[in-house]
């Protein structure tokens, strides 16, 4: 039994934890960011109606570095692997958000309220072939996107799953000077 309130509850979760998560914002060399289409499967707290494009994502392990752990989770969603990346900016805060309470009842068996995300930015410099989100790291991990494509960053916040928007139009802001990094390296 979790002590998740029933939904409905305004203060629904708010004694439960936030997971610690890192974002990722992969630019290319066109100044287009990564976005993926997560599978239907994908929960609640990731897939609802036209809303199923993020960017990828993920839990930090126990004594991970954010960073580390960004770079780690890129790779185990998409094959990019680090020799590929050429790191451009951190977000300069962590950004929460809440799940809503008949989501929160099913997300990561109700023990958190949400998420708090490190966002960090890459610049890609692989080959669109590198990219593969239906055997990312050629089968050992479970693939979490059926579809990907390039997509301009001020686009994304219209993409995602609503009650993370607030979220995406953070990193949007942090990030939105970063579309021109090739053109400047």
């Amino acid at each position: 039994m979790t002590n998740v309130p029933p939904a409905g509850d305004a203060d629904a979760g708010i004694d439960l934890p936030y997971r610690p998560c890192v974002g990722i914002t992969l630019v290319n060399r066109d100044g287009l960011v990564f976005i993926g289409r997560r599978r239907k499967e994908g929960g609640p707290e990731h897939v609802s109606g036209d809303f199923s494009w993020q960017m990828p994502q993920g839990g930090i392990d126990a004594g991970e570095d954010p960073r580390a752990a960004a770079i780690r989770e890129l790779y185990e969603e998409t094959n990019v692997g680090e020799g590929s990346l050429r790191f451009l900016a951190e977000a300069p805060d962590w950004l929460p958000y809440d799940l809503p309470p008949d989501v929160m009842k099913q997300a990561w068996k109700g023990r958190y309220r949400g998420q708090t995300q490190k966002w960090f930015a890459f610049g890609f410099l692989g080959q669109d072939s590198e990219i593969d989100v239906e055997r990312p790291g050629a089968g050992r991990f479970r693939s979490e996107f059926e579809d990907w494509r390039w997509a301009p960053l001020d686009e994304l916040a219209g993409l995602i799953i609503p009650f993370k928007r607030p979220v995406y139009e953070s990193v949007i802001a942090s990030f939105s000077g970063l579309a021109r990094w090739h053109a400047r390296s």
